[in-house]
């Protein structure tokens, strides 16, 4: 059931000229698309202690990746 707070909205806007119903369209079509894609972002943002705990992981194994690179190092000059 459509409340009577959007029928008076709708009636309203019946009232505005084709030229200001144009502005308003837009102007909320433009402000949906905003907030969806904010709302995309956000979605695929990891929580700051998810991303430090990558970025340790990251900085692990470059480290090991190092040792092992000095590791081996001198084997291959032999």
């Amino acid at each position: 059931m459509i409340s009577p707070n959007l029928l008076e909205i709708e009636r309203c806007i019946r009232a505005l000229s084709v030229e200001q119903q144009l502005w308003l369209l837009e102007s909320i079509a433009r402000e949906i698309r905003e907030r969806e894609y904010t709302k995309e972002i956000l979605t695929n943002v990891k929580p700051p202690q998810e991303e430090l705990g990558e970025i340790a992981n990251e900085l692990k194994i470059t480290t090991e990746i190092s040792q092992f690179n000095d590791e081996f190092a001198s084997s291959e000059i032999l």
